[in-house]
């Protein structure tokens, strides 16, 4: 298998927050050799001519046959970021969003496939895990920061 590198463009992406008794879902990210990098909120490409509500909504039913809800407008942020020597670039539509009536209700982890056909488990995180020396990253870097900032 290839390993994963940033598009050498800049990619439009919409990631949504997901929080369950103020913790947030976010997918595992592993390095090239298979140790936990760190954490991201799902989500993924925004294409031409899609809002990213649409995007937001067809990633989660795509990855985890969810039905969603976005709540409010998103926060924008621009990521310019190093992945094993490779610079990437990606301008983020994060928004609030809320599961259909039950989905994944007690269960502690969600397992799915990436639409490459990768393997990936979700979690629920207490911000105060992670982006520590310890502890794995949030991704895209400064989000830690954007959520201590806006939520409450």
């Amino acid at each position: 298998m290839t390993p994963w590198r940033p598009p050498q463009h800049v990619k439009v992406k919409a990631i949504g927050l997901h929080w369950r008794d103020g913790k947030l879902l976010a997918a595992e990210v592993y390095d090239d050799h298979g140790q936990l990098k760190g954490v991201r909120p799902l989500g993924g490409g925004v294409e031409f001519g899609e809002p990213w509500q649409a995007a937001l909504q067809r990633e989660f039913k795509e990855e985890l046959g969810v039905e969603i809800e976005v709540l409010g407008p998103p926060h924008v942020m621009e990521n310019i970021y190093t992945h094993h020597g490779a610079l990437g670039h990606e301008v983020l539509f994060i928004g609030e969003v809320r599961f259909s009536s039950g989905a994944f209700a007690g269960q502690d982890l969600i397992e799915f496939l990436e639409d490459s056909g990768v393997p990936c488990t979700a979690r629920w995180f207490d911000l105060s895990e992670l982006d520590l020396l310890q502890g794995p990253a949030l991704f895209p870097n400064g989000l830690k920061q954007l959520l201590a900032d806006t939520v409450k």
